[in-house]
C-alpha cells in the first residue's frame, strides 16, 4: 500500500513525498481511513510504529477540505485539540503537523508548561485551526480565558495510557467538560489496559478498534539481553560496556531523578560524555540535552520514564535499563526507543538481586524468557540479599502536585529513517 491509496490530498502527499516516504506503517494504513470516515477511534500500537502520523495526516486532510478563510470570516476558530502528556511529545506532534501540513494553509500552535505563556497566548489569539497541548498549561490558559474550546470538532488523546499514569485523569475530565458534545474523538495508546478501556467507554461513541502487534509485546527488531550484576557494580559495568563495545549513542534509564544525576557525574569521571533529562530539569536544559544527544555531541542520555516517553531518535542503536522499571509495561515503552523504522536495536538490562521479581514480572508480561549473560569481572555475589525498592506509586504520592503542566520526553517531528535509505519507505510518526 502507498500513501497515494489513502485518499490524502495532493498538498499533503507532496509534503510526505518531500520527506522521502511512500508507504504507510500498519497503524497508519488502518487509522488514516478510519479517521477520515469521521467516527471515533480507539487505537493501540507499540511505540515507534507511527501513531502520530496515524492521526495528524487524516486530521490535516479533514480540515484542509474545509479550510477556514481567516480574512472573510474573521479570526480562525480552533477546531482540533490534541492532548499529550509531556512537553517534548507535544513539540513532536506539533512538528509533525507543521511538516505535513505546510501546503494546506492550516495554522497550528503548541502550548506546554516550563516556558513563558505569553508567546503561546499570542499564537492562540492570532487564530488557529489546531492546538497541541499538555493538560496543565491548557487548563491554566482556559482559566485566564485565553483559549476557547467551543468549536472543537476533533479531540485527540495521544499516549493516553501515560496521561493516566501521570495522574491527568481529573484534568482531562475538566477539559472534556468544556468541549462541544458533538465531536470526533481519537484515543491513541501504547496498550489497552483496564484503565484505558474504562476511559474509552466514557469518552468514545461506538469507536472503531485498531490494534497493531500483540498488546504489551516487544518489537522483534530489538535484541534483548540481561546482564546480572551486583547493585554496586552497575555503574562500572555500564562504563565497561560503553567503552569495550565502542557504543556511540546510548539511552540509559534510571528509576529516579537523583539516580540519573548521579550516574551522569560518574560517567563524566570515566571520560564518557553524558547528560540527564528528567522533570527537575528546565525545559531549555532538557531541549539542549536531547539536541546534543541527537547530534552526537554526547554519548549517553540518562532519562527517567516520564521524561523519556516519546523520545524519537533516528536509528537509536542502544537502550540500557540501568534500573528495571517498577511498572512492567514501562519496559516495553523503554526498549521501544530503539528498533524503529525497520532498523535493528539492542536493549540491555543491568539486573541486581533487588530486581529479580521485577524481571519475572516483565518476562510474564512479554511472554518470553530473556537471555542472560554474566560479564567476566562483574559476576554477581551469589549470597547477596535483596533490598526493598520504593515503588514509583509511593514516590508519586509523596511528591505529586495537584496538577502538572507536562512531563518530559520526545524528540523532533521528522520520520525516523535516514535520507540515504531506499526510495520506498515507511515512517514512524
Amino acid at each position: 500500500m502507498l500513501f497515494t491509496d489513502l485518499g490524502l490530498s495532493e498538498s499533503i502527499l507532496r509534503a510526505i513525498s518531500e520527506e522521502g516516504y511512500t508507504s504507510p506503517t500498519p497503524i497508519q494504513a488502518k487509522s488514516i481511513p478510519a479517521v477520515l470516515k469521521g467516527g471515533d477511534l480507539l487505537a493501540a500500537a507499540q511505540t515507534g510504529t507511527g501513531k502520530t502520523a496515524g492521526f495528524t495526516l487524516p486530521i490535516l486532510q479533514r480540515l484542509s477540505a474545509t479550510t477556514q478563510a481567516g480574512s472573510a470570516g474573521g479570526k480562525r476558530k480552533l477546531r482540533v485539540l490534541i492532548l499529550t502528556p509531556t512537553r517534548e511529545l507535544a513539540a513532536q506532534v506539533q512538528e509533525s503537523v507543521v511538516t505535513y501540513g505546510k501546503y494546506t494553509g492550516l495554522k497550528s500552535a503548541v502550548i506546554f508548561g516550563g516556558v513563558g505563556a505569553n508567546p503561546q497566548i499570542k499564537a492562540i489569539a492570532a487564530g488557529l485551526d489546531i492546538l497541541v497541548a499538555t493538560p496543565g498549561r491548557l487548563l491554566d490558559l482556559m482559566s485566564q480565558n485565553c483559549v476557547s474550546l467551543a468549536h472543537i470538532e476533533i479531540l485527540v488523546l495521544d499516549e493516553a495510557d501515560r496521561m493516566l499514569d501521570m495522574g491527568f485523569l481529573r484534568d482531562i475530565k475538566k477539559i472534556l467538560a468544556a468541549l462541544p458534545k458533538q465531536r470526533q474523538n481519537l484515543l491513541f495508546s501504547a496498550t489497552f489496559s483496564t484503565e484505558i478501556k474504562a476511559l474509552a467507554d466514557g469518552l468514545l461513541n461506538s469507536p472503531e478498534l485498531i490494534e497493531v502487534a500483540r498488546s504489551n509485546s516487544a518489537n522483534e527488531a530489538i535484541a534483548q539481553l540481561i546482564h546480572p550484576v551486583d547493585r554496586t557494580q552497575k555503574h562500572p559495568l555500564l562504563a565497561h560496556l560503553i567503552k569495550s563495545n565502542q557504543w556511540q549513542q546510548v539511552l540509559v534509564f534510571t528509576r529516579t531523578k537523583h539516580g540519573a544525576n548521579k550516574l551522569v557525574t560518574q560517567l563524566e569521571k570515566d571520560g564518557i560524555t553524558a547528560m540527564a533529562i528528567h522533570g527537575n530539569k528546565s525545559q531549555s536544559a532538557r531541549t539542549k540535552a536531547l539536541a546534543d544527544f541527537k547530534d552526537g555531541k554526547i554519548t549517553v542520555l540518562v532519562a527517567t520514564d516520564i521524561a523519556a516517553r516519546g523520545i524519537d531518535i533516528d536509528q537509536l542503536p542502544h537502550v540500557v535499563n540501568y534500573d528495571l522499571p517498577n511498572v512492567s509495561e514501562d519496559y516495553v515503552h523503554r526498549i521501544g526507543r530503539t528498533g524503529r523504522a525497520g532498523s535493528n536495536g539492542v536493549a540491555v538490562s543491568l539486573v541486581c538481586v533487588d530486581e529479580h521479581q521485577m524481571l519475572r514480572d516483565i518476562e510474564k508480561l512479554i511472554k518470553q524468557k530473556l537471555p542472560q549473560e554474566v560479564i567476566a569481572g562483574f559476576e554477581p555475589d551469589p549470597n547477596a540479599v535483596a533490598q526493598p525498592i520504593q515503588l514509583r506509586s509511593q514516590q508519586h504520592q509523596q511528591s505529586r502536585k495537584p496538577r502538572t503542566a507536562g512531563g518530559g520526553n520526545s524528540g523532533g517531528g521528522k520520520p525516523a529513517a535516514k535520507r540515504s535509505s531506499p526510495p520506498k519507505r515507511t515512517f514512524n510518526r
